[in-house]
């Protein structure tokens, strides 16, 4: 199951972007053998200042066809990284081709593409920035990849 990040606004070179791309490579590398992965990012960017019907817009395009949806939002679902590898272990076995997660710009995500998601997720009840909401899914998405291959890295 290929896994796309969908997120507007771009990430500069620095310590997020590391972390980042060191996440996913972990991701793709223990995940390739389960049926998970790879993972992209797709990066869009309203540059005509339309707010977050503009960046729905944009966000949509970025989503494969037929893919599963995940709405990173506030007033989501949240949930343990063990049950976090389960949703994807169970999507994955579903015959899903792709799951996209979408992360919105400082104004969140425009409601109607949220309405239009499979599920929402939200990482506790506070706002994170988008860059370390980034991080926080790789990390989540590796991890949950240890998980499911019984690796070290996750200590319950």
């Amino acid at each position: 199951m290929r896994v796309h990040l969908c997120v507007v606004g771009r990430l500069r070179a620095g310590p997020e972007a590391d972390l980042v791309t060191d996440y996913l490579k972990r991701f793709d590398r223990t995940g390739r053998a389960m049926g998970l992965g790879p993972a992209k990012i797709v990066e869009v960017e309203d540059k005509k200042g339309g707010g977050k019907p503009a960046e729905a817009a944009l966000l949509r395009k970025a989503i494969p066809s037929g893919a599963v949806i995940c709405c990173l939002d506030e007033r989501g679902k949240v949930m343990p990284s063990p049950d976090f590898a389960a949703l994807l272990a169970k999507r994955r076995d579903q015959g899903s081709q792709d799951l996209a997660f979408v992360i919105g710009g400082a104004d969140g995500i425009d409601p109607a593409l949220v309405a239009e998601a499979d599920m929402t997720l939200s990482f506790g009840k506070m706002v994170w920035p988008h860059m370390l909401a980034r991080v926080m899914l790789t990390e989540q998405l590796y991890r949950a990849a240890s998980i499911l291959s019984n690796g070290p890295y996750h200590r319950a």
